[in-house]
């Protein structure tokens, strides 16, 4: 018989370390609260949610690796809006926010869920952030409890 994993999204016994940009706050505040409310609503108590705030985007990956590599996570979810101005910051600022978190995924057995936003304008981060297109912070918070439910199965095999 042919051995299947598939991920289960539900928020189980551990923790959610959720590392989110303030830069950007008015749409990352919303990613953040689509992120907790998805989590509770799939069976995580407030206790299982740490929430650590970094100056911008640049700066998630620093904390995001600190937390995956704690132990104490079964899943850490990035949240930041990166949104095109009219200089070529915005490449470099997505390039490495991108390039960081996969980074952290190729180094560490905790998943980091890339719910970052990169956006041409506002009006499509504020779509993103709970209106037409959903909430991205929901997203990832699914996308963490199905990829930590995973690495968990993975890890019993």
């Amino acid at each position: 018989m042919v051995r299947e994993i598939k991920g289960q999204i539900t928020a189980g016994k551990g923790g959610y370390a959720i590392v989110v940009s303030r830069f950007n706050e008015f749409i990352t505040s919303k990613l953040l609260a689509g992120a907790i409310d998805c989590l509770q609503r799939h069976g995580a108590a407030d206790e299982q949610i740490s929430v650590v705030w970094v100056p911008g985007a640049c700066e998630i990956t620093q904390a995001c690796k600190k937390l995956a590599d704690s132990g104490k996570y079964i899943a850490v979810l990035c949240l930041g809006a990166v949104i095109r101005g009219q200089t070529a910051h915005y490449d470099y600022v997505c390039q490495q926010v991108v390039r960081g978190i996969g980074q952290i995924n190729y180094d560490s057995a905790t998943p980091a869920v890339f719910g970052v936003l990169t956006c041409e304008t506002l009006e499509q981060a504020v779509e993103r952030a709970g209106t037409k297109m959903g909430n991205a912070g929901a997203d990832a918070a699914l996308t963490a409890m199905e990829m930590a439910n995973v690495i968990q199965q993975i890890s019993g095999l």
